[in-house]
């Protein structure tokens, strides 16, 4: 029985804060020159078009949440929009895809100096990261609230600290560095930067974009929260406004303190490259572990969620909507932490199947729950929803720029490259990314939903 209080739910600041957390990993911190190596000086530009793409799509998944307001997000607005068989579908795909995608570790072993190709370093990592996740949850949700509002604000401290710090070199020695990347040589004597063309504008776009995403999980505990219908179409745009402040300042000033250090530093924490002050680098691969932890906490949050609600919605069984004193759904959740530790491992941790696999579940949503909007808004939705306000423009418009902008992705995506390995010999099929793929968009599905059957008969 759920014994949740009102006041432990989430309020606006910290859906806002959830949202922040959700977003932010450790992509800003890591790999920000792989956007400035493809476009140069336009990489700002290119940060603002994905996040206005971005906001778009988190504008569309918004408006769904002031229709549906049961907890599960997709796999709840998509039962809503089409039914008991399309919404159990895109919850045993989004929850099995949430389950594994905890790339956390490799990382966090190489910012340390551990050797991240270790099988048993990579299992230890994972194994005392669930523990410390399970405690926090096991705490219920007021403590699971304050770790996630402390680790939202110590990575945007960590990023402002990196925005401050710029500025404050660029007003000592007055001497900005943003062309410098114009005149970067490659080692054959070649530009670093390439030609810019609208094929080079387009890939760079959709490289920023990923850094936006998460977004879309949010409102996978909407019960647990404050007025759900009211505060996640505010929260999660503004959200994504602070992000793209925060992810275009730390670009505008890497580029203008030491451009050349992101792009070819083979430090793990890259964005510390611009910087000499030995402090300000711990201060900065700090805030990174910081940013890397607070995303798998919200994850810990948004994951079991999903399993949660199918229970509540009779598409899984009962005893997984059961909670504890704490109100902690605790059975989905050791199904999280199972899944997040042995799938990965059976993969020999290949994250290149796990991010396909991830990448193809958003690429559906990003499809489905944009028309399931249309369907609210022509009141051609199968289950009962809320009497929300319709608009034109969120419910409609959006929409179907979302559908327009993910089939574009789709069709950009490198399907080649990530379901095949270059080798001596050419292109071998990469058997890890097909078998993921199988299994979570065909094999599970399909042995759960004939066990669900069996059950009900």
């Amino acid at each position: 029985m759920n014994m949740q209080n009102k006041t432990d739910k989430l309020g606006f600041w910290s859906i806002v804060l959830l949202a922040i957390n959700s977003i932010i990993g450790s992509g800003i911190f890591l790999t920000p020159g792989s956007v400035v190596a493809m476009v140069g000086t336009k990489a700002p530009l290119v940060y603002l078009i994905a996040a206005v793409f971005a906001a778009m799509l988190a504008l569309t998944f918004a408006a769904a949440a002031k229709y549906v307001t049961k907890s599960g997000a997709a796999y709840s607005y998509a039962k809503a929009a089409y039914g008991e068989n399309m919404g159990f579908y895109m919850g045993v795909v989004r929850f099995f895809s949430a389950s594994v995608a905890w790339g956390v570790i490799k990382s966090t072993l190489s910012i340390f100096g551990a050797d991240s190709t270790s099988f048993k370093n990579i299992t230890w990592g994972f194994v005392v990261l669930m523990a410390i996740i399970l405690l926090i949850n096991f705490f219920g949700q007021r403590f699971l609230t304050w770790v996630s509002n402390l680790a939202t604000i110590g990575k945007l401290l960590a990023l402002g600290l990196i925005i401050v710090a710029g500025i404050i070199v660029f007003l000592k020695t007055g001497v900005s560095h943003f062309h410098d990347l114009d005149a970067l040589k490659a080692a054959n004597g070649q530009p670093l930067i390439p030609k810019l063309t609208t094929s080079g504008l387009v890939m760079a776009v959709i490289a920023a974009f990923y850094a936006f995403t998460g977004f879309e999980s949010v409102a996978s505990g909407s019960e647990d929260m404050k007025d759900p219908q009211k505060n996640l179409p505010r929260a999660i745009p503004l959200a994504i406004m602070v992000i793209a402040l925060v992810y275009i300042g730390t670009i505008l000033v890497a580029m203008a303190i030491n451009p050349a250090a992101i792009v070819k530093t083979k430090q793990v924490v890259a964005i510390t490259a611009i910087f000499q002050a030995r402090w300000l680098r711990v201060l900065i691969e700090l805030g990174a572990l910081i940013s890397m932890f607070g995303i798998n906490v919200a994850a810990s949050f948004h994951t079991p969620r999903v399993l949660e609600a199918m229970a509540k919605e009779h598409q899984a069984p009962q005893w997984l909507a059961k909670r504890t004193r704490h109100d902690f759904p605790a059975y989905p959740f050791i199904i999280t932490l199972a899944l997040a530790i042995f799938i990965p491992m059976a993969f020999q941790y290949n994250m290149t199947a796990i991010i396909v696999l991830s990448a193809m579940v958003r690429f559906f949503e990003f499809i489905v729950i944009p028309l399931g909007v249309i369907r609210f808004y022509r009141g051609a939705n199968v289950k009962l929803v809320l009497t929300a306000e319709r608009n034109w423009l969120t419910d409609v418009l959006l929409p179907v720029l979302s559908v327009a902008f993910t089939i574009f992705l789709l069709f950009k995506f490198d399907w080649v490259g990530e379901f095949g390995i270059s080798t001596a010999q050419g292109i071998v099929p990469n058997w890890f990314a097909i078998i993921g793929m199988a299994v979570g968009f065909v094999i599970l599905p399909v042995g759960l939903f004939m066990m669900l059957r069996h059950e009900k008969s």
